[in-house]
């Protein structure tokens, strides 16, 4: 992607080196299988798993120095968060609506969002109800060993992602979210819930097309996005974790899902073609 001299975002917020409770920075992971499985699938709405996350605090603080690397990451994510701000405008002032901007956090370690704390394990993740996005940096790098999807474009993907669940939040399909969650059965919900997250994978799409309109994509970035999108798929997820999958438990869809409603959205460019809710097929 050609964001090097790009605006950066002003609404970053570094928390890096910062424990929840504003201190040192405080060595934890989660625990449990079933935990570690939805949380690698890039976050989504935490709500659930993180108001019950207990952090192990054991290690000792520290100050977080940041390196040359981290300092690029975080200049990219910022471009990257400018350039969704960009695009989410122009479509919202199209529409005679208002872009509210959601604030990102990098954090390093552990963070309290208003979803509850959360570990560096949790992966990138949207929380509707402070309106932020929340990234420790190296989850950069285990997009790239664990999940095989290198390049600046997958991570570019992951933050749009998550732009993308903000833009749910704004258009009120959060809300009816948290109406189902209290009415449905777990399974019934997951169906739900794995509509929710493919229109987050249009709404990056849109981003995309857009992006590609601007001149900003170089060779070879859309491939790293649809990558991305495939490598977090539920079925890949579960089957590299377990050796098997269990359709009824997924929560955002499979490889091939993720992949169709990114490109769908990045081909089209219109957000009328996203109702995944409506869609008689995924």
């Amino acid at each position: 992607m050609r964001w090097k001299g790009r605006k950066e975002s002003s609404n970053v917020e570094d928390r890096r080196g910062m424990s929840p409770g504003g201190k040192g920075m405080v060595g934890g992971g989660i625990g449990t299988i079933a935990i570690v499985l939805v949380v690698l699938l890039l976050g989504g709405d935490p709500t659930s798993i993180l108001q019950n996350v207990q952090t192990d605090q054991q290690g000792s603080t520290s100050n977080y120095t940041e390196t040359a690397e981290d300092k690029e990451l975080s200049q990219f994510v910022s471009v990257v968060l400018a350039e969704t701000e960009n695009v989410w405008h122009e479509i919202f002032k199209e529409e005679g609506a208002i872009y509210r901007e959601p604030k990102l956090v990098l954090f390093s370690g552990q963070v309290q969002s208003a979803c509850g704390v959360a570990g560096a394990s949790t992966g990138p993740f949207y929380c509707p109800g402070d309106e932020k996005l929340y990234i420790d940096l190296s989850f950069y790098d285990e997009l790239q060993k664990k999940f095989k999807a290198p390049g600046d474009f997958a991570m570019a993907y992951v933050i749009a992602h998550e732009v993308g669940h903000h833009i749910q939040k704004l258009t009120g399909v959060m809300d009816k979210m948290n109406e189902l969650r209290q009415q449905l059965s777990k399974e019934e919900y997951n169906q739900y819930s794995v509509r929710l997250e493919l229109q987050a994978d249009f709404y990056a799409g849109i981003w995309a097309h857009y992006t590609q309109q601007e001149n900003l994509l170089e060779s070879g970035d859309l491939d790293e996005a649809l990558n991305a999108a495939s490598a977090v798929g539920d079925d890949r997820i579960q089957k590299q974790a377990q050796g098997y999958v269990v359709p009824e438990s997924f929560t955002h869809g499979t490889s091939e899902q993720r992949k169709r409603w990114f490109y769908k959205g990045y081909t089209s460019g219109d957000m009328r073609q996203g109702d995944t809710f409506g869609a008689r097929s995924l």
